[in-house]
Formats: C-alpha cells, sequence, structure tokens
C-alpha cells in the first residue's frame, strides 16, 4: 500500500480511521506550528464544554432507550473528528489547515458508524471501564509528542515527513478516537489494539 492509498482497519470496526496523507510539508507551516494551532486549542476547549453536556444527556438517554439519539451521536461524532483532525495537524501528521467544525475530507479522518443499540450494564460503568484505555492512552500520547517533536527537525531538514513517523504517529491518534469514542458513547465496542492503524507501504 502505498502513502497515497487509505489506510483502513476491517470493517467489522465502528470507528475507523483513513489516511490520505501525501507526506509533503510546508517548511514554514511546520516551523511556526504550535503558534497556528493556537486557535484550534481554543476552539477544543469551548466545544468540549459544549461536548460535556450533549454526552451527559446521551449517557442519560442511553440507559433508557438503549440507543443514543441520532442528533448527540453526530454532534459527538463530529467533535471526536475535529480532535483527530487537531491532533494530526499538531503532530505533523498532516499538512492542511483544519476546518473548524470537523468535516470529513482531511488526510488524516474518521469514518464512524451510525447510531447502534448498546447494552445499558456497559453504559452505566462506561467511564469505569474505560480507565485502564485511559492508562494506554496516556503513554501513547507521550510516544505522539516524542515522535512529533522528532518529526519536526526531519521535516525542517527535508521538506517531508518521515513515512514511518506518521505511521505511528496515526496509530497512536487511531487507538486515542477509538478510547474516546468509546468513552463518548459513539459504540459501546471496547477497542483493542489489534485494529490500531499502522499504514504499511
Amino acid at each position: 500500500m502505498s502513502s497515497h492509498t487509505p489506510a483502513t482497519v476491517p470493517s467489522a470496526c465502528p470507528i475507523r480511521q483513513i489516511v490520505t496523507d501525501d507526506l509533503a510539508r510546508s517548511r514554514g507551516t511546520v516551523f511556526f506550528r504550535l503558534i497556528l494551532v493556537i486557535p484550534h486549542l481554543i476552539w477544543l476547549t469551548l466545544w468540549g464544554i459544549v461536548v460535556a453536556v450533549v454526552w451527559l444527556i446521551t449517557w442519560i438517554w442511553t440507559l433508557i432507550a438503549g440507543s443514543s439519539p441520532t442528533w448527540a451521536h453526530n454532534f459527538l461524532a463530529a467533535y471526536l473528528s475535529y480532535t483527530v483532525h487537531t491532533s494530526a495537524y499538531i503532530s505533523l501528521a498532516a499538512q492542511p489547515y483544519p476546518a473548524f467544525l470537523g468535516e470529513s475530507g482531511y488526510p488524516v479522518d474518521l469514518q464512524i458508524d451510525p447510531p447502534a443499540p448498546q447494552r445499558r450494564v456497559t453504559t452505566f460503568f462506561r467511564v469505569v471501564l474505560a480507565f485502564p484505555m485511559l492508562i494506554v492512552v496516556s503513554a501513547l500520547q507521550t510516544l505522539q509528542g516524542t515522535l512529533a517533536f522528532l518529526a519536526w527537525f526531519y521535516i525542517l531538514a527535508t521538506g517531508r515527513m518521515h513515512e514511518g513517523m506518521r505511521n505511528l504517529i496515526t496509530f497512536c491518534i487511531a487507538w486515542n478516537a477509538r478510547v474516546n469514542g468509546y468513552i463518548s458513547l459513539l459504540t459501546d465496542r471496547y477497542p483493542p489494539f489489534s485494529e490500531g492503524e499502522i499504514p504499511t507501504s
């Protein structure tokens, strides 16, 4: 598979990552990347406040109805996609400046299945069940940050992203997205490591 070919996981996974990045980078935007991403970090924080309210509504609704409402599912899915776009941008796994509403088509993007029935027991204990995964996410975020730091120097020297670094960064982003998708009630499928994406050439 070339770096231009979308990399996806088996269709059974309800949250799938697509990587269409071509590895080309602009040295100028990479050099100032941490400054350029500031508006997105502010917007993530503001949007996150609303997400917390919607999550609570979704949690109660799912406990009663056994499935999240479509409007809430779509709202939380858009936020999750936006976090992936922003994470890919700040980690140098993608070049374009992200849009602010999580629109599809970014070089590191998500496909998220529509609402499906969820077990009320696992919904009730969702945050507790996710705790072990959050420990792993913390470790992967450290790895992601380290790789992005090294990639910054590599890109300034070569004008391109190293494919191996990009692939490991997108793996971290994908697994983090599945954990957050699980917590956000977008799916009740516990995300295993076997479904992380590491695109291969």
